[in-house]
């Protein structure tokens, strides 16, 4: 086994190992030549290669989201590092860890106008959980160590991203046999189990509330168990809303929430305004009810999260830091469910909502609206589902997706801009297979993605192409300017195909719903390769038909 002669590469692997920081993502460079040694002459690492940062980032934030463990990140000096910064945004709010390890000029090469050289040191400003910022020379050595424990045992404690700068000065290449350290850093993060909160001056308001919503936003699958998840529905006083990437599933449950309010006047927001609003898991999709809750606000507002709770809608009134199924498990245990007419009455909405969904589908010419529909009835069971942000995420709301499918999106802060990348890396770390269901300019935007020789033979793409950013029609605003279609919309004519060609992807693409119908499902069969299915919609009818999906289930 060879080791790179620099102490600092040797102290950041050893303590990477220490601390189960085994799986890495470089991008080639020169100045983390001492990293990419450290890294790669171990067999104990896993290492991916990944050119393109921005993409590197993203496949790094996959592998972590499935496997819940940290992963690490190296990259050469200079703007190489920002191109991290949108997957750090996404992991610091998505709660998924990281650890960015980034090589640098040594101190006197910086601000000289010496090439690629940036100022590195806490560069990701507060969208980061902790900055070692190291320093070259066996004099610090005692101080590496501390800091760069502390930055891995955070990065997996507090799951999220945090940033190593580590110096080096050239020659770059050089290796010895053996280690030249032996790790003395005596820090240790020590876990503190969440403090058991007493709720029992909270019982008498759940007691007494007749109208308890109960809103769900991302959720790893099997967070919540089926039994407690049954008995909380069993209650007339609640109203449980689920969404697409909650990943809860009961006949009880409203999953599908624009479906059932955006058709809503007055009187039915005051019968569905809660007295008590309790909420779990991360960012919420739908602004329907985010309006709703900032226009009709409950009286109470609990969020539980055992790390920290955002006051979406300005009127929280309790943060329980404690796991949604610990909440649940004691509070259901000491309180009574109660008659109340409140679940019942909304469950006939929904029920009526859900009649005519069907209806119009049935009904509607080949569009977004169609090609959505047609493509989830078709996703075979126990597949994990990877959805790109802005339209695509918003049409998985409408739809009932089987109780198999384990669903993911990045919605810590809802960008287009690595989804493909993030699929990718979820899809290796998983044992499931993965489909991926994206927009043209998220799948274009993201195309470097595909330059990855670790796609798994069973990854398939579904790319719905409607020449544009749909998504700004379906909006509100005008849209007849004369700048629309190329400032906003973006209308382009490009395809998939000349990629998947030069990344030797098998490529199919649909136009009409009879071959959609006929064909979607023999590409669910094709396990032997890569594959993307490319879905031309018209772009002109996508808008109208949506809003007219709203009018007709009134």
């Amino acid at each position: 086994m060879k080791f790179s002669n620099k102490i600092l590469s040797q102290t950041i692997t050893q303590l990477c190992l220490i601390n189960e920081v085994n799986t890495v993502v470089i991008s080639p460079g020169s100045r983390n030549a001492p990293l990419t040694i450290g890294f790669t002459e171990n067999t104990s690492f896993t290492n991916y290669s990944i050119v393109d940062e921005r993409c590197a980032a993203f496949f790094a934030l996959g592998l972590a989201q499935q496997s819940k463990q940290a992963v690490a990140l190296v990259c050469s000096s200079g703007s190489a590092l920002l191109n991290y910064f949108p997957a750090i945004a996404e992991a610091f709010y998505s709660d998924i860890p990281l650890v960015i390890i980034s090589a640098d000029r040594p101190s006197h090469l910086l601000e000289i106008g010496d090439g690629q050289t940036i100022q590195q040191e806490n560069v990701f400003g507060k969208h980061i959980l902790y900055n070692a910022n190291c320093r070259e020379g066996e004099l610090f050595q005692k101080e590496n160590e501390l800091e760069i424990s502390k930055a891995l045992q955070i990065a997996r404690n507090k799951k999220g991203p945090v940033h190593i700068n580590a110096p080096f000065s050239e020659p770059l290449y050089d290796t010895v046999d053996s280690l030249q350290i032996k790790i003395n850093s005596s820090f240790f993060e020590k876990l503190i189990d969440p403090i058991k909160e007493d709720l029992s001056d909270y019982f008498p308001i759940w007691n007494q509330a007749k109208k308890k919503l109960v809103l769900v936003g991302v959720l790893d699958p099997n967070s919540i168990e089926q039994n407690i998840l049954d008995q909380l529905i069993e209650d007339d006083s609640v109203i449980v809303f689920t969404e697409a990437t909650s990943n809860l599933h009961h006949k009880g449950c409203i999953n599908s929430i624009d479906q059932l309010i955006a058709p809503f006047n007055d009187a039915n927001f005051e019968l569905l305004r809660p007295e008590l609003l309790l909420t779990f898991g991360g960012m919420v999709i739908s602004k329907k009810i985010k309006s709703f809750l900032r226009t009709y606000p409950p009286k109470h507002h609990w969020h539980i999260n055992d790390k920290r709770a955002y006051d979406t809608y300005f009127v929280l009134s309790k943060h329980f830091k404690m796991s949604p199924s610990s909440f649940l498990e004691d509070m259901l245990s000491n309180t009574q469910m109660l008659k109340s007419d409140y679940r019942d009455s909304i469950l006939a909405l929904k029920g009526h909502r859900l009649g005519l969904h069907k209806k119009y589908i049935e009904q509607i010419p080949f569009s977004d609206f169609k090609a959505f529909s047609t493509v989830f009835n078709h996703i075979p069971s126990n597949y994990q589902l990877q959805l790109s942000n802005s339209a695509t995420i918003r049409y998985a709301q409408l739809f009932d997706l089987d109780a198999t499918l384990q669903v993911f999106c990045n919605r810590g802060t809802s960008g287009i801009d690595g989804c493909t990348s993030t699929a990718i890396g979820a899809a290796i770390t998983s044992n499931k297979a993965t489909v991926f269901i994206t927009g043209d300019l998220s799948f274009l935007y993201d195309s470097n993605a595909l330059w990855n020789q670790y796609i798994p033979k069973n990854f398939k793409i579904i790319v719905i192409n409607n020449g544009g950013g749909g998504i700004f029609r379906i909006l509100p605003g005008k849209k007849d300017t004369d700048n629309f279609e190329t400032f906003f919309e973006t209308k382009h004519h490009l395809t998939a195909e000349k990629l998947c060609e030069m990344y030797a992807l098998n490529y199919s693409s649909i136009s009409d719903e009879n071959n959609l119908e006929k064909n979607v499902s023999s590409f669910f069969e094709n396990n032997e390769h890569p594959c993307v299915l490319e879905i031309f919609t018209p772009s002109t009818i996508n808008d109208q038909v949506l809003l007219d999906y709203f009018k007709f289930i009134k």
